[in-house]
């Protein structure tokens, strides 16, 4: 794997509200205590993430932006193994005194579990 290969371009990410609510419209869900993923097959051939962390959940900035980092970081290196799908993250209560370890076990078994649902759902 390159550099290149291992990058997050701005093309892997849902930015505008609209991607945000196809996805929300009709979605594949995948959830456990810290997280809840909502997927749904796009016309890219290539995976993009969009995140939900509300203050509400999360007060702390640097909490927030820290769950954040975990989330790109574990989609990245698994972005190469997953279809055109777009997936929205949102994280919940019980994700707040986790250690980031755990959570990132977490996102490996759901974006294991959304490549397999996408695949049946389409």
């Amino acid at each position: 794997m390159t550099q290149q290969d291992n990058a997050f371009p701005p093309q892997l990410r849902l930015k505008k509200a609209t991607e945000f609510k196809r996805v929300f419209n009709d979605p594949v869900k995948s959830t456990d205590r810290y997280f809840t993923l909502l997927a749904r097959s796009s016309d890219f051939d290539h995976p993009r993430i969009g995140l939900a962390i509300a203050k509400k959940i999360i007060r702390k900035a640097v909490d927030r932006n820290e769950i954040k980092r975990t989330v790109r970081e574990s989609f990245r290196l698994r972005r190469q193994t997953m279809p055109g799908v777009d997936i929205v993250v949102l994280v919940r209560n019980e994700a707040r005194n986790t250690s980031m370890e755990i959570l990132r076990q977490s996102l490996e078994k759901h974006w294991l579990k959304l490549v397999s649902k996408c695949a049946t759902h389409s």
